[in-house]
Protein backbone atom coordinates (compact mmCIF):
# COMPACT_ATOMS: atom_id res chain seq x y z
CA UNK A 1 0.00 0.00 0.00
CA UNK A 2 1.35 3.56 -0.62
CA UNK A 3 2.63 4.82 2.42
CA UNK A 4 0.48 7.72 1.84
CA UNK A 5 -2.83 6.48 1.80
CA UNK A 6 -1.76 4.18 4.97
CA UNK A 7 -1.19 7.54 6.89
CA UNK A 8 -4.33 8.65 5.48
CA UNK A 9 -6.15 5.56 6.81
CA UNK A 10 -4.50 5.90 10.42
CA UNK A 11 -5.57 9.68 10.69
CA UNK A 12 -9.35 8.34 9.44
CA UNK A 13 -9.02 5.59 12.14
CA UNK A 14 -7.88 8.05 14.97
CA UNK A 15 -10.45 8.85 17.56
CA UNK A 16 -8.83 12.45 17.74
CA UNK A 17 -7.49 14.31 14.88
CA UNK A 18 -5.66 17.76 15.22
CA UNK A 19 -6.50 19.73 11.76
CA UNK A 20 -5.86 23.33 10.46
CA UNK A 21 -8.38 25.07 8.86
CA UNK A 22 -7.12 28.07 6.20
CA UNK A 23 -9.76 30.47 5.05
CA UNK A 24 -9.55 33.99 2.48
CA UNK A 25 -12.22 35.53 2.25
CA UNK A 26 -13.77 37.86 -0.71
CA UNK A 27 -12.42 41.14 1.35
CA UNK A 28 -8.81 40.39 0.68
CA UNK A 29 -7.57 40.90 4.54
CA UNK A 30 -5.86 37.97 5.03
CA UNK A 31 -5.44 34.32 6.17
CA UNK A 32 -7.29 32.93 9.09
CA UNK A 33 -4.92 30.12 10.44
CA UNK A 34 -7.65 27.77 13.17
CA UNK A 35 -5.57 24.77 14.93
CA UNK A 36 -8.85 22.53 16.05
CA UNK A 37 -8.85 19.48 18.29
CA UNK A 38 -11.59 17.31 16.45
CA UNK A 39 -13.14 13.89 18.11
CA UNK A 40 -15.50 11.86 16.22
CA UNK A 41 -17.39 12.93 13.10
CA UNK A 42 -21.16 13.49 11.66
CA UNK A 43 -23.75 14.59 14.38
CA UNK A 44 -20.69 12.96 17.33
CA UNK A 45 -18.67 15.43 15.88
CA UNK A 46 -16.34 17.89 18.68
CA UNK A 47 -14.24 20.49 18.08
CA UNK A 48 -11.80 22.54 20.02
CA UNK A 49 -10.34 25.56 18.63
CA UNK A 50 -6.65 25.37 20.13
CA UNK A 51 -5.01 27.78 18.35
CA UNK A 52 -6.27 31.15 16.06
CA UNK A 53 -4.61 33.58 14.42
CA UNK A 54 -4.85 36.37 10.86
CA UNK A 55 -1.99 36.54 8.93
CA UNK A 56 -2.94 40.45 6.85
CA UNK A 57 -1.97 40.20 3.03
CA UNK A 58 0.48 42.69 2.10
CA UNK A 59 -0.30 45.16 -0.68
CA UNK A 60 1.73 43.16 -2.85
CA UNK A 61 -0.48 39.52 -2.30
CA UNK A 62 -3.65 42.10 -2.30
CA UNK A 63 -2.80 43.40 -5.60
CA UNK A 64 -2.11 39.66 -7.11
CA UNK A 65 -5.24 38.69 -6.08
CA UNK A 66 -7.17 41.58 -7.59
CA UNK A 67 -5.45 41.22 -10.81
CA UNK A 68 -7.98 37.67 -11.52
CA UNK A 69 -10.78 38.89 -8.79
CA UNK A 70 -14.07 38.40 -9.67
CA UNK A 71 -13.30 39.60 -13.21
CA UNK A 72 -14.98 38.37 -16.39
CA UNK A 73 -11.65 38.55 -18.49
CA UNK A 74 -7.98 38.28 -16.97
CA UNK A 75 -4.72 37.34 -18.08
CA UNK A 76 -4.76 33.45 -18.08
CA UNK A 77 -1.01 33.62 -17.53
CA UNK A 78 -1.59 35.29 -14.03
CA UNK A 79 -4.20 33.24 -12.87
CA UNK A 80 -2.14 29.92 -13.61
CA UNK A 81 0.74 31.55 -12.18
CA UNK A 82 -1.25 32.22 -8.66
CA UNK A 83 -2.75 28.98 -8.42
CA UNK A 84 0.91 27.45 -7.52
CA UNK A 85 1.83 30.82 -5.74
CA UNK A 86 -0.55 31.26 -3.42
CA UNK A 87 -0.42 27.42 -2.01
CA UNK A 88 2.61 27.68 -1.89
CA UNK A 89 2.65 31.10 -0.03
CA UNK A 90 -0.21 29.69 2.55
CA UNK A 91 2.06 26.73 2.78
CA UNK A 92 4.53 29.18 4.51
CA UNK A 93 2.34 31.27 6.41
CA UNK A 94 1.35 27.93 8.17
CA UNK A 95 4.70 26.61 8.72
CA UNK A 96 5.57 30.50 10.10
CA UNK A 97 2.54 30.25 13.06
CA UNK A 98 3.64 26.65 13.46
CA UNK A 99 6.89 27.79 14.73
CA UNK A 100 5.31 30.54 16.39
CA UNK A 101 3.08 28.59 18.37
CA UNK A 102 6.11 26.05 19.07
CA UNK A 103 4.26 23.31 17.11
CA UNK A 104 5.93 20.48 15.27
CA UNK A 105 3.87 20.11 11.37
CA UNK A 106 4.14 16.28 11.78
CA UNK A 107 1.68 16.47 15.43
CA UNK A 108 -0.46 17.84 12.18
CA UNK A 109 -2.86 15.40 10.77
CA UNK A 110 -4.61 17.34 8.11
CA UNK A 111 -4.64 20.76 6.67
CA UNK A 112 -8.11 22.35 5.34
CA UNK A 113 -7.85 25.26 2.37
CA UNK A 114 -10.75 26.77 1.46
CA UNK A 115 -8.22 28.50 -0.81
CA UNK A 116 -9.32 31.91 -2.40
CA UNK A 117 -12.36 32.13 -4.58
CA UNK A 118 -11.30 34.42 -7.47
CA UNK A 119 -14.85 33.87 -9.41
CA UNK A 120 -18.12 32.84 -8.87
CA UNK A 121 -20.54 31.98 -11.26
CA UNK A 122 -24.24 30.63 -10.27
CA UNK A 123 -26.36 29.92 -13.23
CA UNK A 124 -28.32 32.41 -12.95
CA UNK A 125 -25.82 35.02 -13.01
CA UNK A 126 -24.27 34.02 -16.20
CA UNK A 127 -27.58 32.71 -17.66
CA UNK A 128 -25.63 30.15 -19.84
CA UNK A 129 -27.80 26.88 -18.45
CA UNK A 130 -25.66 24.33 -20.53
CA UNK A 131 -22.97 25.44 -18.39
CA UNK A 132 -24.36 24.93 -15.04
CA UNK A 133 -23.34 26.13 -11.81
CA UNK A 134 -19.68 27.44 -11.42
CA UNK A 135 -17.25 28.29 -9.24
CA UNK A 136 -13.07 28.76 -8.79
CA UNK A 137 -10.95 28.69 -6.19
CA UNK A 138 -6.98 29.46 -6.57
CA UNK A 139 -4.70 28.10 -3.97
CA UNK A 140 -2.90 24.83 -5.32
CA UNK A 141 -3.26 22.05 -2.38
CA UNK A 142 -0.36 19.99 -3.74
CA UNK A 143 1.76 22.95 -3.27
CA UNK A 144 0.49 23.33 0.27
CA UNK A 145 1.20 19.92 0.91
CA UNK A 146 4.49 19.71 -0.28
CA UNK A 147 5.37 23.41 1.82
CA UNK A 148 4.03 22.03 4.89
CA UNK A 149 4.69 18.60 4.61
CA UNK A 150 0.59 17.48 5.97
CA UNK A 151 -1.29 15.86 3.90
CA UNK A 152 -4.16 18.61 2.68
CA UNK A 153 -7.38 19.33 1.65
CA UNK A 154 -8.83 21.42 -0.18
CA UNK A 155 -11.22 22.03 -3.37
CA UNK A 156 -14.28 21.76 -1.18
CA UNK A 157 -17.37 23.75 -3.27
CA UNK A 158 -16.45 21.62 -7.09
CA UNK A 159 -18.61 18.69 -4.85
CA UNK A 160 -21.15 20.87 -4.34
CA UNK A 161 -21.43 21.80 -7.80
CA UNK A 162 -21.22 18.69 -9.36
CA UNK A 163 -24.07 17.31 -7.31
CA UNK A 164 -25.84 20.27 -8.13
CA UNK A 165 -25.59 22.72 -6.10
CA UNK A 166 -24.02 26.22 -6.15
CA UNK A 167 -20.92 25.57 -4.43
CA UNK A 168 -21.85 27.73 -1.72
CA UNK A 169 -22.60 28.31 1.00
CA UNK A 170 -20.50 25.77 2.53
CA UNK A 171 -21.05 26.77 6.08
CA UNK A 172 -24.11 24.96 6.88
CA UNK A 173 -22.54 21.24 6.68
CA UNK A 174 -20.14 22.51 9.84
CA UNK A 175 -22.73 24.49 11.26
CA UNK A 176 -25.18 21.33 11.41
CA UNK A 177 -22.62 19.25 12.64
CA UNK A 178 -20.80 21.34 15.50
CA UNK A 179 -24.12 24.09 16.62
CA UNK A 180 -27.36 22.10 16.30
CA UNK A 181 -29.24 22.86 19.24
CA UNK A 182 -32.43 20.38 20.45
CA UNK A 183 -33.92 23.46 21.98
CA UNK A 184 -33.25 26.59 20.53
CA UNK A 185 -33.82 28.13 16.82
CA UNK A 186 -30.25 29.33 15.47
CA UNK A 187 -29.09 31.37 13.35
CA UNK A 188 -25.85 31.54 12.19
CA UNK A 189 -24.97 35.38 10.57
CA UNK A 190 -21.84 35.74 8.86
CA UNK A 191 -21.25 39.16 7.91
CA UNK A 192 -17.98 39.27 5.89
CA UNK A 193 -17.99 40.20 1.84
CA UNK A 194 -21.56 38.15 1.17
CA UNK A 195 -23.86 37.96 4.10
CA UNK A 196 -24.85 35.04 4.82
CA UNK A 197 -26.70 32.48 7.14
CA UNK A 198 -27.17 29.06 8.12
CA UNK A 199 -30.64 28.09 9.62
CA UNK A 200 -30.58 25.20 12.29
CA UNK A 201 -34.29 24.66 13.72
CA UNK A 202 -34.62 23.12 17.55
CA UNK A 203 -34.38 19.41 17.36
CA UNK A 204 -32.03 19.34 14.42
CA UNK A 205 -34.08 18.52 11.77
CA UNK A 206 -31.74 18.21 8.91
CA UNK A 207 -34.91 18.39 6.15
CA UNK A 208 -35.61 22.06 7.24
CA UNK A 209 -32.40 23.23 7.88
CA UNK A 210 -30.98 25.65 5.12
CA UNK A 211 -28.14 28.15 4.37
CA UNK A 212 -28.44 30.99 1.87
CA UNK A 213 -26.70 34.31 1.36
CA UNK A 214 -28.66 37.41 1.30
CA UNK A 215 -26.68 39.94 0.00
CA UNK A 216 -23.76 42.32 -0.31
CA UNK A 217 -22.06 42.44 3.71
CA UNK A 218 -19.19 44.06 3.73
CA UNK A 219 -18.35 43.78 -0.32
CA UNK A 220 -19.93 47.65 -1.27
CA UNK A 221 -18.65 49.40 1.99
CA UNK A 222 -15.10 48.50 1.88
CA UNK A 223 -14.70 49.48 -1.71
CA UNK A 224 -16.70 52.61 -1.15
CA UNK A 225 -14.25 53.25 2.12
CA UNK A 226 -10.96 52.39 -0.10
CA UNK A 227 -12.04 54.20 -3.07
CA UNK A 228 -13.25 57.87 -1.19
CA UNK A 229 -11.14 57.91 2.03
CA UNK A 230 -8.10 55.51 1.47
CA UNK A 231 -8.42 53.10 4.10
CA UNK A 232 -9.02 49.17 4.09
CA UNK A 233 -12.50 48.88 5.41
CA UNK A 234 -14.63 50.90 7.86
CA UNK A 235 -13.97 49.19 11.16
CA UNK A 236 -16.18 50.70 14.08
CA UNK A 237 -18.58 52.30 11.53
CA UNK A 238 -17.68 55.85 12.68
CA UNK A 239 -17.23 56.97 8.54
CA UNK A 240 -21.49 55.81 7.85
CA UNK A 241 -22.47 57.23 11.97
CA UNK A 242 -20.85 60.72 9.72
CA UNK A 243 -23.20 60.32 6.70
CA UNK A 244 -27.29 60.87 6.17
CA UNK A 245 -28.60 57.64 4.92
CA UNK A 246 -30.09 58.30 1.71
CA UNK A 247 -33.59 56.13 1.04
CA UNK A 248 -33.74 56.35 -2.27
CA UNK A 249 -30.59 54.69 -2.89
CA UNK A 250 -31.07 51.67 -1.00
CA UNK A 251 -34.73 51.46 -2.59
CA UNK A 252 -32.91 51.48 -6.12
CA UNK A 253 -30.25 48.91 -4.45
CA UNK A 254 -32.79 46.36 -3.23
CA UNK A 255 -34.50 46.55 -6.52
CA UNK A 256 -32.46 44.31 -8.06
CA UNK A 257 -33.87 40.26 -9.29
CA UNK A 258 -31.27 39.20 -7.00
CA UNK A 259 -33.72 39.64 -4.40
CA UNK A 260 -36.74 38.06 -5.78
CA UNK A 261 -34.97 34.84 -6.60
CA UNK A 262 -36.07 31.81 -4.20
CA UNK A 263 -34.08 30.73 -0.94
CA UNK A 264 -31.33 29.59 -0.79
CA UNK A 265 -28.97 31.01 -3.54
CA UNK A 266 -25.50 32.98 -3.64
CA UNK A 267 -23.78 35.46 -4.96
CA UNK A 268 -20.66 37.70 -5.08
CA UNK A 269 -18.71 40.83 -5.86
CA UNK A 270 -19.03 39.32 -9.37
CA UNK A 271 -22.06 41.24 -8.45
CA UNK A 272 -22.07 43.69 -5.80
CA UNK A 273 -19.20 45.88 -6.97
CA UNK A 274 -18.43 49.66 -7.64
CA UNK A 275 -19.84 49.19 -11.56
CA UNK A 276 -23.52 47.85 -9.82
CA UNK A 277 -23.14 51.04 -7.02
CA UNK A 278 -22.53 53.36 -10.36
CA UNK A 279 -25.17 52.00 -12.49
CA UNK A 280 -28.10 52.60 -9.27
CA UNK A 281 -26.81 56.18 -8.97
CA UNK A 282 -27.15 56.91 -12.24
CA UNK A 283 -30.67 55.22 -12.64
CA UNK A 284 -32.05 57.23 -9.37
CA UNK A 285 -30.04 60.37 -10.60
CA UNK A 286 -28.38 61.10 -7.09
CA UNK A 287 -25.57 63.38 -7.70
CA UNK A 288 -25.13 65.07 -4.52
CA UNK A 289 -24.39 62.30 -1.94
CA UNK A 290 -21.31 62.75 0.08
CA UNK A 291 -18.97 59.80 0.35
CA UNK A 292 -19.71 59.73 4.17
CA UNK A 293 -23.46 59.51 3.22
CA UNK A 294 -22.61 56.61 0.68
CA UNK A 295 -20.89 54.60 3.07
CA UNK A 296 -23.80 55.39 5.54
CA UNK A 297 -26.46 54.07 2.73
CA UNK A 298 -24.27 51.15 1.92
CA UNK A 299 -23.97 50.11 5.51
CA UNK A 300 -27.85 50.72 5.66
CA UNK A 301 -28.84 48.51 2.51
CA UNK A 302 -26.37 46.07 4.01
CA UNK A 303 -28.07 45.54 7.02
CA UNK A 304 -31.73 46.11 5.37
CA UNK A 305 -30.81 42.81 3.22
CA UNK A 306 -30.07 40.97 6.06
CA UNK A 307 -33.25 42.42 8.29
CA UNK A 308 -35.25 41.75 5.57
CA UNK A 309 -34.60 38.05 5.64
CA UNK A 310 -34.86 37.10 9.01
CA UNK A 311 -38.20 38.79 9.29
CA UNK A 312 -39.11 36.54 6.47
CA UNK A 313 -37.85 33.26 8.72
CA UNK A 314 -39.88 34.64 11.71
CA UNK A 315 -42.82 34.81 10.06
CA UNK A 316 -42.24 30.66 10.16
CA UNK A 317 -40.12 30.14 12.88
CA UNK A 318 -40.05 31.77 16.77
CA UNK A 319 -38.42 32.64 19.06
CA UNK A 320 -35.12 33.04 16.66
CA UNK A 321 -31.70 33.44 17.91
CA UNK A 322 -29.39 34.94 16.00
CA UNK A 323 -25.12 34.45 16.22
CA UNK A 324 -23.24 36.92 15.12
CA UNK A 325 -19.35 36.39 13.03
CA UNK A 326 -17.45 37.57 10.54
CA UNK A 327 -15.64 40.77 9.74
CA UNK A 328 -19.03 43.15 9.70
CA UNK A 329 -19.67 42.12 13.57
CA UNK A 330 -17.22 44.51 14.71
CA UNK A 331 -19.03 47.27 12.69
CA UNK A 332 -21.46 48.37 15.58
CA UNK A 333 -23.29 50.74 13.14
CA UNK A 334 -24.13 47.95 10.80
CA UNK A 335 -25.07 45.54 13.76
CA UNK A 336 -26.97 48.17 15.62
CA UNK A 337 -29.22 48.43 12.33
CA UNK A 338 -29.61 45.03 12.28
CA UNK A 339 -30.39 44.50 15.89
CA UNK A 340 -32.88 47.42 16.62
CA UNK A 341 -34.95 46.61 13.31
CA UNK A 342 -35.31 42.67 14.81
CA UNK A 343 -36.62 43.07 18.70
CA UNK A 344 -38.13 39.81 18.39
CA UNK A 345 -34.80 38.05 18.11
CA UNK A 346 -32.06 37.54 20.68
CA UNK A 347 -28.28 38.15 19.63
CA UNK A 348 -25.05 36.88 20.63
CA UNK A 349 -21.74 35.81 19.07
CA UNK A 350 -20.67 32.45 18.22
CA UNK A 351 -17.90 33.17 21.06
CA UNK A 352 -21.15 31.76 23.21
CA UNK A 353 -21.01 28.60 21.44
CA UNK A 354 -17.23 28.30 22.18
CA UNK A 355 -16.39 29.65 18.88
CA UNK A 356 -14.01 32.63 18.29
CA UNK A 357 -16.33 34.40 15.92
CA UNK A 358 -13.09 35.69 13.59
CA UNK A 359 -11.88 31.62 13.25
CA UNK A 360 -15.41 30.49 13.18
CA UNK A 361 -15.27 29.77 8.84
CA UNK A 362 -11.58 28.97 9.21
CA UNK A 363 -12.73 25.95 11.66
CA UNK A 364 -15.59 24.83 9.68
CA UNK A 365 -13.57 24.19 6.68
CA UNK A 366 -11.39 21.96 8.86
CA UNK A 367 -14.78 20.80 10.05
CA UNK A 368 -15.06 19.98 6.38
CA UNK A 369 -12.09 18.08 6.07
CA UNK A 370 -12.64 16.27 9.21
CA UNK A 371 -15.53 14.59 7.63
CA UNK A 372 -13.87 13.76 4.24
CA UNK A 373 -11.34 11.75 5.85
CA UNK A 374 -13.71 10.00 8.68
CA UNK A 375 -17.39 10.90 7.93
CA UNK A 376 -19.38 10.56 5.20
CA UNK A 377 -22.27 12.12 3.29
CA UNK A 378 -25.21 10.86 4.96
CA UNK A 379 -25.55 12.63 7.92
CA UNK A 380 -27.31 15.31 5.02
CA UNK A 381 -29.65 12.27 3.73
CA UNK A 382 -33.27 14.03 3.23
CA UNK A 383 -32.12 17.61 3.09
CA UNK A 384 -33.81 19.33 -0.13
CA UNK A 385 -32.95 23.00 0.39
CA UNK A 386 -29.20 22.91 -2.12
CA UNK A 387 -27.24 20.31 0.63
CA UNK A 388 -26.74 17.36 -1.43
CA UNK A 389 -25.08 14.57 0.85
CA UNK A 390 -21.78 14.39 -0.22
CA UNK A 391 -18.47 14.49 1.23
CA UNK A 392 -16.33 17.20 -0.15
CA UNK A 393 -12.35 17.96 -0.48
CA UNK A 394 -9.84 16.67 -3.01
CA UNK A 395 -6.96 15.09 -1.17
CA UNK A 396 -3.08 16.22 -1.71
CA UNK A 397 -0.55 13.95 -0.30
CA UNK A 398 2.97 16.19 0.38
CA UNK A 399 5.00 13.31 -1.71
Amino acid sequence: MNQQIQRLFEIASKKERLIIGLMSGTSLDGLDVALCHFQGHGRRTRARLEKFDTIPYDDEIKEEIRSVFARTEVDFQQLCLLHAWLGKLHGSMVLELLENWNISPASVDLVASHGQTVFHAPVWMHNKPKFGNATLQIGDTDHLAVRTGIISVGDFRQKHVAAGGEGAPLAAYGDYLLYSSAHENRVLLNIGGIANYTFLPAGGNVKTMFATDVGPGNTLIDAAVQKFFGRPFDPDGSIARSGEVNETLISALQSHPFFKIPLPKTTGPELFNLSFLDKKLEETGIKTLSPAGLVASLTAFAAACIVQEMKLLLEKYRPLTIYLSGGGMHNPFLTGMIIDALPDCKFDTTQSLGINPDAKEAVLFAALANETVAGNGATFKGNTSGLPAISMGKISFPR
